[in-house]
């Protein structure tokens, strides 16, 4: 599942896929979302990407690289 282009959707579509990508699984040993999100709030931390200010890879690959 690819993440909507900025251009080809609304913010409600990008919300949407946020939520439904980080959603928590309940199975935190094979999940790893936890440890990816350190805690935080999804929809906080794509805030960019759902208002349409950067891509969803480029929030992700922060992410990844970001010590909190």
């Amino acid at each position: 599942m690819t993440s909507p282009p900025i251009e080809q959707s609304t913010q409600e579509a990008r919300r949407a896929y946020v939520l439904d990508a980080w959603k928590c699984l309940h199975d935190c040993e094979s999940c790893g979302k936890c440890r990816i999100l350190k805690g935080k709030d999804a929809e906080t931390l794509y805030a960019d990407y759902i208002e349409g200010k950067r891509s969803y890879m480029d929030v992700t690959l922060e992410l990844r690289n970001k010590s909190y």
